[in-house]
């Protein structure tokens, strides 16, 4: 999709909007990073450095997923959606939680991460209306540390 056309897409959603809508905008095929590198490595007159090239202007290196990145992208954290009278537009129906909610789960996080509770905090996400799952193991250094030693070292 070109920017033009998301543009389109993004201001007919906000004429299709109520107030507080969630818009899911359909972007399109997914394009591979690498085709993409690809094309415009050829369209700025460029040409592919790799070992069928060795004299070729830039290489494109794999360096693999870093802690964190993802092979994709979740546009939603649950699967409802409902159409539009537009067919590139989705309404997500989402659940959400009230300001009183989320104001208790937000002093309840803040008491767990103050106190470097790590598995309390995973617990609070994953109990929360949210449909929220835990995909990794927690991966924080501090409570690895408190883990391993018992202990927590923490320097103000």
């Amino acid at each position: 999709m070109t920017i033009p056309e998301a543009a389109k897409l993004v201001i007919q959603a906000g004429a299709i909007g109520t107030g507080g809508d969630v818009f899911v905008l359909d972007m399109g095929e997914p394009v591979k990073i690498v085709d993409l590198a690809t094309r415009m490595i050829h369209l700025s007159g460029l040409e592919i450095k790799d070992e069928d090239r060795p004299n070729g202007d830039i290489e494109i290196e794999f360096t693999g997923l870093r802690p964190g990145e993802k092979l994709y992208e979740e546009l939603l954290i649950g699967s409802n959606v409902s159409g539009t009278q537009h067919p590139g537009i989705l309404r997500a129906e989402e659940h959400h939680l009230s300001w009183e909610e989320t104001k208790n789960l937000l002093d309840d996080l803040d008491v767990a991460c103050h106190a470097y509770q790590c598995d309390r905090v995973k617990q609070l996400l994953v109990e929360a209306p949210t449909d929220y799952k835990a995909s990794m193991l927690i991966s924080d250094s501090v409570w690895r540390q408190k883990q391993n030693t018992g202990k927590l070292r923490v320097v103000n």
